[in-house]
């Protein structure tokens, strides 16, 4: 919030803009693949939805799991870690984590980090469950 002066010279704390909720939506693909949709801010304080929705994907056991980014306008480090952690556990799983549809916001934080190199990117969903 930033502070503004009134008319009586009180200072007078502005409200800040909501924070668009991040929207996680999942459905089944061909095959037995999994497709999980974000959409939204993937920051601290919406990624609860997103880090417990993954996790109960990778313990389904899907053939894939491709997450659909294309709807994440910002991604900071900690929905950078969700994406880490999802794609440990399905190492672990012995499943197949792809990443579609990668907005360039995202992609240059998977870049500056390096994480790039340790997930498979497709350029739409079609591509990811093609493989």
């Amino acid at each position: 919030m930033t502070p503004s002066d009134n008319d009586r010279g009180d200072t007078v704390l502005a409200a800040s803009q909501p924070r668009p909720e991040l929207v996680v939506r999942t459905r089944s693909g061909p095959d037995g693949a999994a497709v999980c949709v974000l959409a939204g801010d993937l920051d601290v304080e919406t990624l609860a939805p997103a880090a417990e929705t993954l996790a109960d994907l990778v313990a389904q056991r899907p053939r894939v799991l491709v997450l659909d980014l294309r709807g994440v306008g910002f991604c900071d480090s900690s929905g950078l870690n969700v994406l880490l952690r999802t794609r440990l556990g399905a190492e672990r799983a012995g499943l197949e984590l792809r990443l579609a549809a990668v907005p360039a916001t995202v992609m240059r934080v998977l870049d500056l980090t390096g994480a790039r190199t340790v997930f498979a990117i497709h350029d739409t969903v079609d591509a990811a469950l093609a493989g």
